[in-house]
């Protein structure tokens, strides 16, 4: 409640109690005394907060009630009787939570836009995820398809002895898009895709990279995966006169050294005596904790007409990557 609206509700608090002090001082002990009351002498002598007291005692005013509707909570959970160790009665129950939901979420003209899974062990141990719905839907079977892709790779080191399921939802949205924008084909079969990506590479390999704020070269985190287009802007930066093909992980590669440039290239790629080379180009960071590293970076051109980027490091070179 702001100030304000306290302050009024003091006022009014003071009003009533004067009017109560006055009617206390007439006599008048109930609301049948104060009903018998004529209203143009409450009026007269009460005053606006007289004639409301009175026209509550008599019968006079309506106040409607704002009906405050209960919301509705979409989440189930199942104990097992026995400790399970395979994936076919999770399954099954799931579905059956899922199924549960499409009838409910469907009369109340509503879509499921996340779902929480809880899965319990016998050790007292749970297992929590969450599955983002690109395209909120009620659909059993693209809920199910979702849970089972992420089920499929799944283990634990102890038996499963029960299991919940929570929905998160929304009201379904239409979208007018532009003559030349469309929706995802299948918002589903992306959501499928991701799911079967995470459990096979696991949910830290699985998203959209984004480069840190370092100067170390391929320095990049893992970011949850987003099905919103970034906007595009008008102008795009000119492409590069050559690309260089990177190496993930840079190859380990064998460098002979004449006045501490390199003069012999030798790796699994490519291997030949150096023509010409540009460098060093020194970098580090880090250096305050474990985490530091310094390199030093040689662009160099063999005597078979290849350019190639390799570095130093602790003293042990690698291949970065060849030029197109």
């Amino acid at each position: 409640m702001s100030a304000l609206a306290k302050s009024k509700a003091k006022e009014r608090q003071a009003e009533i109690g004067r009017v109560l002090d006055i009617l206390h001082r007439w006599g008048i002990e109930s609301l049948g005394q104060f009903a018998a009351l004529e209203k143009e002498a409450v009026a007269a002598r009460l005053g606006p907060i007289g004639l409301q007291l009175w026209e509550r005692a008599t019968g006079k005013t309506t106040r409607l009630l704002k009906l405050e509707p209960v919301r509705e909570s979409f989440e189930e959970a199942f104990e097992f009787e026995n400790e399970i160790e395979t994936s076919e009665p999770l399954l099954f129950i799931l579905r059956r939570f899922l199924q549960q939901f499409s009838v409910r979420l469907g009369a109340l003209h509503l879509v499921a836009n996340e779902l929480q899974l809880k899965i319990t062990f016998s050790d007292k141990s749970d297992y929590r995820h969450g599955f983002k719905i690109p395209e909120p839907t009620n659909n059993v079977e693209i809920l199910f398809r979702m849970l089972h892709t992420h089920l499929e790779n799944f283990t634990s080191t102890s038996p499963i002895i029960a299991v919940a399921l929570k929905a998160e939802t929304t009201k379904p949205s239409f979208e007018q898009f532009h003559l030349f924008e469309t929706a995802l084909r299948d918002p589903a079969r992306l959501t499928d895709t991701l799911a079967r990506l995470t459990g096979l590479l696991g949910a830290e390999r699985v998203g959209t990279p984004v480069l840190e704020e370092t100067h170390r070269p391929d320095a990049f985190r893992m970011e949850p995966f987003s099905w919103q287009l970034p906007e595009t802007k008008s102008e795009l930066p000119a492409l590069p006169a050559s690309a260089l093909r990177r190496f993930r992980s840079p190859l380990p590669a064998s460098v002979l050294l004449a006045k501490n440039r390199p003069a012999h290239f030798r790796s699994a790629k490519i291997q030949g005596e150096v023509r010409d080379g540009k460098g060093p180009y020194k970098a580090s960071g880090n250096w305050w904790d474990e985490n530091a590293w310094d390199r030093a970076e040689w662009d160099v051109e063999l005597d078979n007409g290849a350019l190639c980027q390799c570095h130093s490091s602790g003293g042990q070179w690698a291949l970065n990557g060849i030029y197109d």
